[in-house]
């Protein structure tokens, strides 16, 4: 399974915020739709970070209140690891836990088409796991 196919069951988009709002509105953003990061991508499309809700606890605990006044661009991680639709889960785990983060931006062609989660990629295991099994358990049946 590619992360094409983790990205055609989601649904279309992704949520990102630009370079220059600042981290009140990233908070608010992050708490409106749940989620636990954020793309921080230019007007022009291109991805220039990517901004988590533990890089904002990290500046809260040494800059307390100043860290709200900050922009995005000040606190998120620039120039984040990326990947291709065609990277395979097991690649896109690699690389997750190479590099300790649970969002992974993918580019096509140079062009932001979504993002996985640890949590999307996980599930996508599991569920090409459970095909798997049911799959050996029909081949054993039928030769039983």
């Amino acid at each position: 399974m590619t992360l094409k196919a983790i990205l055609a069951n989601k649904a279309p988009g992704f949520v990102a915020v630009p370079p220059e709002m600042k981290i009140s509105g990233v908070i608010n953003r992050l708490a409106e739709k749940r989620i636990g990061a954020v793309l921080v991508v230019t007007n022009a499309g291109e991805l220039v970070g990517i901004l988590s809700e533990r890089d904002i606890v990290r500046y809260l605990a040494s800059r307390a209140a100043d860290t709200f006044a900050m922009a995005a661009s000040e606190l998120m991680t620039p120039h984040p690891t990326t990947a291709a639709p065609s990277t395979t889960v097991a690649q896109a785990m690699e690389i997750m836990t190479d590099g300790h983060f649970r969002h992974l931006p993918v580019v096509e062609d140079g062009r932001l088409i979504g993002v996985v989660s640890i949590g999307d990629v996980v599930k996508a295991r599991i569920d090409q796991s459970e095909h798997e099994v049911e799959s050996l358990r029909t081949y054993v049946a039928g030769k039983v």
